[in-house]
């Protein structure tokens, strides 16, 4: 068995409802869809709030600040909104709490939700359902496909690609990442043009060998669930069905075979 607190501090976590009640983590993966739905219909629609055409690109920068849209007035100061500083002034005030949106990103439905402090780059495109955690950072050229948890403080980079994915606080993949079906645990950290694959070739259940266990997971698409502080080296690939313990570390331009590693194992 590999519970999601084998792999994660679910602790103050943004998302940790997500496993709520499962004592088998890769069951997680059927509930994104669902959770991130609900989380965007309970936080507010942020595509309604903007009122934009769907799947045009914004024509202008504007600031969300406790239920107010700003168009004009304000001033962008800069900062890292992954740590907290991304400062923006507003009627003369510094606030750090805004989300800004800026011109050139494009938000395809209205069922996303970007909480205080999340930034979104020229070039993104988000589809819903998707919820953004506070602070979370969507870079230029960043594919939200939908069915996506971003939690607070992550990084989406540019040319990454997420489609049914959940990245839990502070997880990051800042360049050239494809997230399929799989789960970054906190703090994980994927480099450039690292890809978790989630389709098999060939049509068959994944095995996980786990001590004396074998776990069949039943599954078509099943990427990579990685256990908090996991990192990958640049042009790694995870093959189908990986599943990594705690602070595991993935040499650059390796290809992991399916199946469960142990907590810190280090794959060359």
């Amino acid at each position: 068995m590999i519970a999601p607190a084998d792999l994660f501090n679910l602790e103050g976590l943004t998302h940790a409802q997500l496993f709520d009640g499962l004592d088998q983590v890769w069951l997680a993966l059927d509930r994104i869809q669902n959770l991130s739905a609900q989380l965007a219909e309970r936080d507010g629609h942020t595509g309604r709030v903007l009122r934009v055409s769907f799947g045009e690109v914004m024509p202008i920068t504007v600031v969300l600040h406790r239920g107010t849209v700003y168009e004009d007035n304000f001033c962008l100061l800069g900062g890292d909104p992954t740590k907290g500083g991304m400062c923006v002034e507003l009627a003369g005030c510094k606030v750090y709490d805004a989300v800004v949106v800026h011109a050139g990103a494009a938000i395809m439905s209205d069922d996303i939700h970007l909480a205080p402090g999340v930034k979104v780059e020229p070039g993104a495109l988000l589809k819903g359902p998707c919820h953004l955690g506070p602070g979370a950072e969507v870079r230029q050229g960043a594919y939200i496909r939908g069915a996506a948890l971003v939690g607070a403080g992550c990084v989406v980079g540019h040319a990454t690609e997420l489609k049914n994915a959940a990245m839990l606080d502070g997880a990051k993949a800042g360049h050239f990442a494809y997230l399929g079906d799989s789960i970054l645990g906190r703090d994980c950290n994927l480099g450039a043009g690292t890809k978790l694959a989630n389709l098999k070739i060939v049509d068959r259940p994944h095995r996980l060998v786990v001590g004396e266990q074998t776990h069949v997971v039943q599954r078509r698409k099943f990427g990579a669930i990685m256990g908090d502080g996991c990192e990958t080296g640049c042009n790694s690939v995870t093959n189908p069905g990986v599943i990594l313990g705690r602070r595991c570390m993935v040499a650059p331009c390796v290809s992991v075979a399916g199946g469960y590693y142990k907590p810190r194992a280090i794959i060359r």
